[in-house]
């Protein structure tokens, strides 16, 4: 099932081109918000699935084109991010140490929207395709070998980056969680449609250029144990996000006018558009190019404010 919230945060789902209004088989689940309403689905999911299932045989549906589609996870509780996640096409020589950071959950925008580029100082704003999934069920120190039990689904995911604001070493927080740097979508996928979330590829585009393009079966640390590290450290609800990382070799600055596309396999299309008020430009160079041409760092900046 592709579940999205589209229009004023009616709940659906995708079949074919089209998506069914399930507004009326989820209206006597109690919620106070889009997300709640979502976690509680969640949570119980087997006690609703056939009477959804039933609604989506049943109904035709409306075109997804004349939609305005949400992030089909509005605003969870938690959006835990894996850093430094994948072995970058053998170029590592052993993974790195597990490590995470929060995003805030009022980062999130939806497909379609607009990545806001915030008047600061940074060396350059990047976005890191990645596959992310969705707790189903509350986990605690959960083992490796009971991960998958505790994943309601999968979806695409952009980690906005704004990098190298000062000072030096005050990083994750004021880089990450600024407003609209994490785009999600466009539909969250249950895990019954993914028949091997480690072995997907990720493709992203920026103005129709295909960028990054990496399997995620380069992953340096499993989704097993991304689950098993991080409900230890705290525990996931239903509901909330764990972005995977994202092979670095393909990144290049994001800009004023950029239309942005994330392809995981099985997931969908999201697609989402850049503004920068202060129309700052960067080379189009990737990481990978700077690498290959014996340049260091990320490509400088070229004009406007703080070049």
């Amino acid at each position: 099932m592709k579940l999205v919230f589209f229009d004023d945060f009616k709940l659906g789902a995708v079949k074919g081109d089209n998506v069914v209004d399930l507004s009326g088989a989820v209206g006597d689940i109690p919620h106070t918000s889009p997300q709640d309403l979502l976690n509680h689905l969640i949570e119980d999911f087997d006690q609703h699935r056939g009477a959804l299932e039933a609604v989506i045989a049943e109904q035709p549906g409306t075109p997804i084109a004349s939609l305005r589609l949400c992030s089909p996870v509005p605003k969870p509780n938690n959006i835990v991010a894996m850093a430094v996640n994948y072995m970058e096409d053998g170029t590592r020589d052993e993974p790195a140490p597990i490590n995470a950071f929060h995003k805030a959950g009022t980062a999130v925008i939806g497909s379609g929207d607009t990545m806001v580029l915030p008047d600061v100082p940074a060396t350059i704003f990047e976005g890191e395709a990645e596959m992310a999934f969705v707790i189903g069920k509350t986990a605690d120190n959960v083992k490796a070998e009971d991960a998958y039990d505790h994943i309601f689904g999968y979806l695409n995911f952009i980690d906005g980056s704004a990098r190298g604001l000062p000072p030096a070493g005050n990083t994750f927080f004021q880089m990450k969680s600024r407003d609209t740097f994490a785009p999600m979508g466009p539909y969250l996928v249950t895990a019954d449609e993914v028949a091997n979330p480690m072995n997907l590829q990720v493709q992203l585009t920026v103005n129709g250029d295909l960028k990054q393009n990496f399997n995620t079966n380069d992953m340096a640390h499993d989704i097993a144990r991304c689950v098993e590290w991080a409900s230890s450290i705290h525990t996931l609800h239903p509901g909330d996000v764990v972005a995977t990382g994202t092979n670095h070799r393909g990144l290049s600055a994001f800009q004023d006018g950029d239309e942005i596309t994330l392809a995981v396999e099985g997931l969908g299309t999201l697609s989402f558009n850049v503004r920068d008020d202060l129309k700052r430009t960067w080379g189009r160079d990737t990481r990978l190019d700077r690498m290959e041409a014996g340049l260091e760092g990320t490509t400088p900046q070229l004009t406007g404010k703080y070049a």
